[in-house]
């Protein structure tokens, strides 16, 4: 015998208590039964339920033990004249009376990995939808048996709101009306064996202070920006320009002190702070150790868990909107870290985020990164595509970042990297490099700069894979700039040695001019140089006292020198002692000592000098912007070199660098043609802790016939000297 079909289906109704309903809106909300409608609620536990219809408050029948309760009103009634009450007790229009928000478009742009308005479609997203204002929910989770979302306003209770599946696409999706900014959510999913996970949104704006770790609903455009004098001088930007970045990490920066309480300082007071002191130190630009949401401080930020989401520990996405607006209203640009290539195993963020390996392989000789324990992501996988690129462009897009420097490329280019043989899958044809990641990459390049031109894109790279600095119409990676890890790493081991044997180190210092100009390069003294036992950039200087503070301004002018674009990591410019520690501030009661204060005095002259000379940054990327004058000499440890600008209208600026504590007080470097040398800099003089040996005259050599073959100088020890130098 056959039972008669009820109103809401056996099936259908056991679905829905279980929470494995694919749609819940066929048997929640407004229906047509007959000539009449019905509204239909479920509330599990609740013994009645009240909904106001036309202003009137009216009591639903219950009509299943499981929670689920009916009204009957008339046929002509619409999901504008009735309001339910939301657990909280929050009176607004029924989630289950709206129809799907994210479009048939949508899915397919976002299934081809080409969806570049995904950041504002996707996740907790304030909007309007026929005429009602609320948040739209979306989470993709194809493997999902089911998803409910969990939140404030129901009481993180799963049973109450279960998502839409929107089909093949894998993605879920819920509108519920009467929601604002300030909501906390996750997401309940219900994988293919059963199994629960509460996980944070992917996509989310903002998350909860850790240790907490549910999502937070935001409003990216209640800021009022005032930049766009700046955003439109952008759009012509150019790298012939002079780029000096001052990397930051926000929490060790500098701290707020309560009873005696390190905490941290909030965007709004961090921007002013950093936009007076990098206007006095001559810095272009502040680069942003990763600020995407994080829950160990300890990580730096490199172990993402929210990869749209600003982090929490300063404050809101509006402060920082204003950090960024406030930087660009004083000059300095602002580059953050963006760190694609992996994420970590919390369980409750992206791993296994529905019951399968989404978003990293599931094969650990492609998921996991041996280096650091966590999952990479698979660059193959279109929606995977969508979503990182869709993380890049929102902090271009909602918050105006004038760059993405972008973390272990490396890593991401290389199916080897870290790994012994055995332990990694050679790609289609046999070879190590990872195709899908190198696409990726100039994808990613090819998008951002089509969509905000002038932004810069910087690549932590440090291999010798060829072209990642060149355009992508000549098969490069589309990267603005690369960091130049070999020229960090040469000179660094050299500055180690003892001046008594550099002599025997020289080529450290002359083998990178062999590649400079293969790459658009950023020459940097990042903080990966002073953590893990590295010691300081101060500590790793060898001598006495005096030497140590010699060397590093010698160091520090080197670099200035030297062709390439710049990057120095907060604490070095006052010469800390210690090394980074994430949990302290810079020490910045050094600078009360004066060969500290003196240290800081000569970074910030030697800055503005850097922005002031156009012969040190306008011909940065081309062997004419830099000649040597002498390499050879090896005996004495003394480079010198000329640098160049385009023009050539205001001569050049000729470098002269000593590496030994010896005095040379009558040095010659061969020049020609010459009719006149003034030294503008010299990191020697005594106001920055030097010898007080630099004496500014010097004498132009000539031979037997007048004409002048060589500049005598007095070179100081452990110095670098610059000087200007007019032609006949």
């Amino acid at each position: 015998m056959i039972s008669a079909i009820p109103t809401v289906g056996d099936l259908m109704l056991q679905q829905l208590t279980c929470e494995l309903q694919y749609n819940p809106h066929a048997i929640l909300g407004l229906h047509q039964t007959g000539n009449k409608k019905v509204i239909r609620l479920y509330r599990p536990g609740a013994p009645v339920l009240f909904l106001e219809i036309r202003g009137q408050m009216v009591q639903a029948k219950r009509t299943h033990e499981a929670g689920l309760f009916e009204y009957e009103v008339d046929a002509a009634l619409t999901y504008q004249d009735y309001r339910i009450y939301h657990a909280s007790g929050i009176l607004a229009h029924d989630p289950y009376a709206f129809l799907p928000t994210f479009s048939d478009v949508d899915q397919y742009l976002f299934s081809k990995g080409v969806h570049y308005e995904l950041h504002r479609k996707m996740g907790a997203r304030l909007s309007t939808q026929q005429g009602i204002h609320g948040v739209v929910f979306t989470v993709w989770a194809p493997a999902a048996q089911s998803v409910a979302l969990v939140a404030d306003f129901n009481h993180f209770d799963g049973r109450v709101n279960p998502m839409r599946s929107l089909g093949g696409s894998g993605v879920w999706e819920l509108f519920v009306p009467g929601l604002k900014a300030g909501e906390k959510y996750k997401f309940e999913i219900r994988s293919q064996t059963g199994e629960l996970r509460i996980k944070a949104d992917p996509y989310a704006l903002s998350s909860e202070l850790r240790p907490s770790t549910a999502s937070v609903v935001a409003d990216i455009d209640a800021f009022t920006w005032s930049d766009g004098a700046w955003m439109e001088r952008r759009k012509q930007a150019t790298l012939n320009r002079p780029i000096n970045i001052y990397e930051v990490h926000l929490g060790s920066w500098k701290k707020r002190y309560t009873n005696g309480e390190a905490g941290f300082i909030n965007y709004r007071e961090l921007a002013h702070e950093l936009s007076r002191y990098c206007t006095d130190m001559g810095f272009t630009h502040v680069e942003l150790l990763p600020i995407a949401e994080h829950p160990l401080d300890e990580s730096w930020g490199y172990q993402v868990t929210g990869f749209l989401a600003v982090t929490s520990r300063f404050g809101t996405p509006v402060d920082f909107q204003y950090f960024v607006n406030h930087l660009h209203s004083h000059g300095i640009g602002v580059i953050v870290d963006w760190v694609p290539g992996h994420f970590p195993t919390d369980d409750f963020s992206l791993a296994r985020f529905d019951g399968t390996c989404l978003y990293e392989h599931e094969d650990p000789r492609q998921g996991i990164h041996p280096h650091w324990s966590t999952n990479i992501f698979n660059f193959g996988r279109n929606e995977v595509t969508s979503f990182l690129i869709a993380s890049a462009l929102i902090w271009l897009d909602a918050y105006h970042v004038d760059g993405l420097r972008v973390d272990a490329v490396a890593s991401m280019l290389y199916l080897d990297y870290g790994r012994n043989e055995g332990e990694w899958i050679p790609n289609c044809y046999g070879g190590k490099e990872n195709l899908e990641a190198i696409e990726f990459l100039k994808h990613t390049n090819s998008v951002t700069h089509d969509r905000f031109p002038g932004i810069l894109t910087i690549a932590e790279e440090s291999t010798s894979f060829a072209g990642v600095s060149h355009p992508l119409e000549h098969n490069g990676l589309g990267f603005d700039l690369k960091w130049n890890m070999g020229w960090m790493n040469d000179t660094l081991r050299y500055f180690r040695a003892d001046p008594y044997f550099r002599c025997y180190h020289h080529n450290d210092l002359t083998f990178g001019l062999l590649y400079a100009f293969t790459e658009k390069f950023v020459l940097v003294l990042s903080h990966d140089e002073v953590v893990h036992g590295k010691n300081s950039l101060l500590a790793k200087m060898p001598g006495d006292y005096w030497q140590k503070f010699a060397n590093l301004r010698l160091l520090y002018s080197y670099m200035l020198c030297m062709s390439g674009k710049k990057l120095f990591f907060m604490g070095g410019e006052i010469g800390m002692w210690n090394e980074w520690n994430v949990n302290a501030e810079v020490e910045w009661d050094l600078l009360k000592f004066p060969i500290h204060s003196g240290l800081q005095a000569m970074c910030r002259e030697l800055n503005h000098l850097y922005l002031k000379e156009k012969c040190l940054w306008e011909n940065d990327f081309s062997y004419t912007g830099f000649e040597w004058i002498d390499f050879r000499d090896e005996r004495n440890s003394v480079i010198s070199f000329k640098r160049k600008g385009m023009s050539g209208k205001d001569g050049d600026l000729v470098c002269v660098l000593n590496f030994t504590p010896a005095y040379h007080p009558e040095y010659v470097i061969p020049l020609h043609n010459i009719r006149q040398v003034e030294e503008i800099f010299n990191s020697d003089e005594e106001r920055f802790g030097g010898s007080g040996k630099a004496y500014r005259d010097t004498k132009i050599i000539q031979d037997a016939a007048g004409h002048p073959t060589g500049v005598q100088l007095h070179l100081p020890p452990l110095a670098c000297a610059i000087y200007r130098v007019q032609y006949r």
